[in-house]
């Protein structure tokens, strides 16, 4: 078993967080190699994959914040439904992709914040048909209901999609074990994992741990974290039932 910290967001990473993640695992009764891989060490292998995106003409610089894309999607929302990806987050309703170079490199030697998005649409055109291996089954890969997903921003150089699928790559990973939450973000993957000629492992997406009301524990929503449940009396065999894995 491989274990990684997925630490690219300093603002919320801590090391007490850290410490609870190893503790839990070691709860459960599970073990994992070492070293661990942190992400926040692997900086140049995530810009890499970007240039390779860029050098196809893959990627594009946004410039509007959370509170414009939001203001265009109500804007547009009020003219007809929008379309949102399989989170329930609105598509990036912007026009960034259609900004003129010298206006994009204005911008840029401004300062402005911004994020670099796929253009789902030029990289679709590259890519046929996938498909990814889910539980021994083959799963239809649907990138275009996500939009044009981030790959990068100002405070945080890999997302989420960028950096698993280079970091798989990078150790060997045959296999990933993850929570549903994530079945259909495998769509994204598969596409960056065939525009950058990596590897597809295979995968299996897990049941959750769910609230009383059918809802994924979060903290927003001040669950009960997993070691409050080991306080209460819950085991390690109760843990691995409850999301399938015993």
């Amino acid at each position: 078993m491989l274990l990684r910290i997925e630490d690219i967001d300093a603002s919320r990473c801590r090391p007490e967080f850290e410490t609870a993640i190893y503790e839990d695992l070691a709860w459960l009764g599970l073990k994992w190699e070492q070293l661990v891989r942190r992400q926040s060490e692997h900086f140049d292998a995530y810009r890499a994959a970007l240039a390779r995106l860029d050098a196809m003409g893959l990627i594009y610089p946004s410039f509007e914040s959370r509170a414009e894309i939001a203001a265009l999607v109500a804007e547009r929302e009020s003219q007809e439904p929008w379309p949102r990806d399989p989170d329930g987050t609105p598509l990036y309703p912007g026009d960034a992709k259609a900004l003129p170079p010298a206006e994009r490199a204005r911008l840029i030697a401004s300062g402005a914040p911004y994020a670099l998005r796929l253009d789902m649409a030029a990289a679709l055109q590259r890519i046929g048909p996938l498909t990814w291996l889910e539980g021994g089954s083959k799963k239809a890969a649907d990138p275009a209901a996500w939009g044009d997903v981030i790959l990068s921003r100002k405070d945080a150089l890999g997302s989420y999609h960028l950096a698993v699928v280079v970091d798989d790559a990078a150790q060997g990973v045959t296999d990933v074990v993850r929570g549903r939450d994530l079945f259909h973000a495998t769509s994204v993957h598969r596409l960056l994992q065939s525009l950058l000629d990596l590897p597809a492992p295979r995968y299996h997406h897990h049941r959750l741990i769910l609230d009383a009301e059918g809802h994924k524990l979060s903290k927003s929503t001040q669950a009960t974290a997993l070691r409050e449940r080991r306080a209460r009396g819950a085991t390690p065999s109760d843990i691995r039932k409850a999301v399938g894995l015993d």
